[in-house]
């Protein structure tokens, strides 16, 4: 067995995904300066994050929270279904405990501040690598066993707002996206996401596309 301090013989292949270049530069820069660590596809937006993890051979994805068409959760979801063998880390400007355990629950690993990255994503990389939880210090590991655990108990976690397919519509929704564009994208008719929209605006109790975008960027599904 590699000792866990030692980089392994192959540098660990990265897929990364922030909708902002700058943003992805700057993280790239910090990736790729460790031998045991190399960035090998770049995505601006957390659909073309899967689309990239599917015919790409990467070992683990680092998925900003924030993106258009899906957020980094949303694209941590489907991954997992995927791609159960991808490590999943989630990049984020947040430091909100819900998005933490929302992290968790979609098969993410590990949960690193943007404000931190040049300090924390290194280590938090080759935890993932070593099928261990990270998160940036402040936060109690024991937290993140405790949940884990929990989950593999089999115990009730929090429930949902809304279905993943609810949110994938009210983030296009919110984004601006007509019914008929978001059945396009999602392979769907107009009908069915006008559906879905009534059930989300029932659900939340709310009236209008207004209410559902502010609600969407409380809930950090699009950026203010």
């Amino acid at each position: 067995m590699t000792d866990r301090n030692r980089p392994p013989a192959s540098p660990t292949r990265i897929l990364l995904a922030d909708d902002h270049a700058l943003v992805r530069g700057g993280v790239r820069l910090i990736l790729d300066a460790e031998p045991d660590l190399t960035v090998v596809a770049e995505a601006a937006d957390g659909a073309e994050a899967v689309a990239l993890a599917r015919s790409t051979d990467v070992d683990l994805a680092v998925l900003d929270i924030s993106m258009p068409l899906r957020t980094g959760l949303q694209a941590a979801r489907e991954l997992s279904r995927l791609r159960p063998e991808l490590r999943i880390l989630i990049l984020t400007m947040y430091d909100n405990e819900q998005y933490f355990f929302e992290a968790l629950k979609a098969g993410a690993s590990g949960y690193v501040l943007k404000s931190v990255a040049d300090r924390d994503l290194v280590e938090a990389c080759r935890a993932a690598v070593r099928d261990e939880p990270f998160i940036c210090p402040g936060a109690e590991t024991a937290l993140i066993r405790t949940y884990l655990d929990r989950a593999e108990r089999g115990e009730p976690l929090p429930d949902r707002a809304v279905t993943e397919r609810e949110e994938e519509i009210l983030k296009l929704v919110a984004e601006g996206h007509s019914s008929k564009e978001i059945g396009d994208l999602l392979v769907i008719s107009p009908k069915t996401v006008e559906r879905h929209r009534a059930n989300i605006l029932r659900k939340l109790g709310m009236r209008d596309r207004l209410e559902l975008t502010r609600y969407a960027i409380r809930v950090g599904l699009i950026e203010p």
